[in-house]
């Protein structure tokens, strides 16, 4: 997992931001799910398929994000697992890669219902009704349903995605007649390059400020009226900070161990003298250094030391010297 991977992921996983999201995306900002009844849970899924000779196979993959939400309708608990992917650049395969994530998680809830059944079955005096010949055999009953899966990608980068959206782009054939039997599957999409001001206003949390950042992140008249004008940025998260200068090569000053951070003041390279791209030579110069010691921190399993690296400017500059990095 790269830099870029772990500062999103644990961004995503503040459960204000993650309701806003799919807020966002299931009720078009309207605050129906609240991050209080939003529970996390482990990204790793597993099932076991077998191969032609039975062999059992594992296999496993991983979610960025995946909670379970709990609601209430018309005294009815409602149930829906959402999970989070998130992207710093595009993805050629991306459908396929959400629609194997979401397979997955429908299998398992499969796989737990059949193992649920059986162990009711063993149990002496069980109110476990007998199954047919048809449920024994699939190991899901006739009334058991499957919670609904939903996957939303979070694309941090200012650019349009140019990837596909949909399995049906991927395949080598489009004739209508033999598309219309083979089933799509097309991925739920944040980018905030392609938001519009009036759908980025939908978000409440920090993540409306991150959009905003990033969509203008190219454009440096733009983005200095935006963290000048909008009070928001006068006290950011850290952890949203974090995002916005990881996802744009800007650095933004702020005290070591600060919890919120005045954008507005901290950018540097935002002079009418800045280069279109709104990075100047010496944050260029730094962000590569930055990346080398990121490499090395991975590369020798210190995850620990490279998320304390983020906000300790002191202990950055000690693991530099370590590593020789000028």
């Amino acid at each position: 997992m790269g830099r870029k991977d772990i500062i999103t992921k644990e961004y995503m996983e503040d459960t204000e931001v993650f309701a806003d999201v799919f807020n966002h995306m299931i009720y078009q900002g309207e605050k129906v799910i609240e991050p209080k009844k939003l529970k996390e849970l482990d990204t790793a899924n597993v099932i076991i398929p077998y191969g032609a000779d039975g062999t059992a196979v594992p296999y496993q993959k991983y979610r960025d994000v995946f909670k379970i939400l709990s609601a209430m309708e018309d005294e009815n608990a409602v149930y829906l697992l959402l999970g989070v992917e998130n992207q710093s650049r595009v993805h050629y395969a991306m459908p396929v890669k959400n629609m194997v994530y979401d397979s997955l998680e429908y299998a398992a809830q499969v796989q737990k219902a059949e193992s649920s059944h059986r162990r009711a079955l063993r149990k002496k005096n069980s109110d476990e009704k007998k199954p047919d010949s048809s449920e024994f055999l699939s190991g899901f009953y006739r009334e058991d349903r499957l919670l609904p899966v939903i996957t939303v990608v979070v694309y941090f980068g200012a650019d349009d995605w140019v990837a596909p959206r949909s399995l049906h782009e991927m395949l080598v054939v489009q004739d209508e007649k033999i598309l219309s039997l083979v089933p799509d599957y097309r991925i739920n999409l944040i980018a905030p390059g392609e938001m519009s001001e009036e759908e980025i206003e939908h978000f409440t949390s920090s993540f409306r400020e991150v959009m905003q950042f990033i969509k203008y992140s190219k454009d440096t008249k733009k983005l200095k009226e935006l963290v000048e004008t909008n009070v928001a940025f006068k006290s950011m998260d850290i952890k949203a900070t974090r995002v916005m200068e990881e996802m744009t090569g800007m650095r933004i000053e702020r005290e070591d161990e600060e919890e919120k951070v005045d954008v507005c003041a901290g950018i540097l390279g935002l002079q009418e003298e800045a280069r279109t791209e709104g990075i100047t030579k010496g944050i260029r110069i730094g962000a590569e250094r930055e990346q080398r010691l990121t490499k090395f921190l991975l590369r020798d399993n210190r995850i620990e030391d490279l998320k304390r690296s983020f906000d300790d400017e002191a202990f950055r500059n000690k693991l530099l010297k370590e590593y020789g990095i000028d």
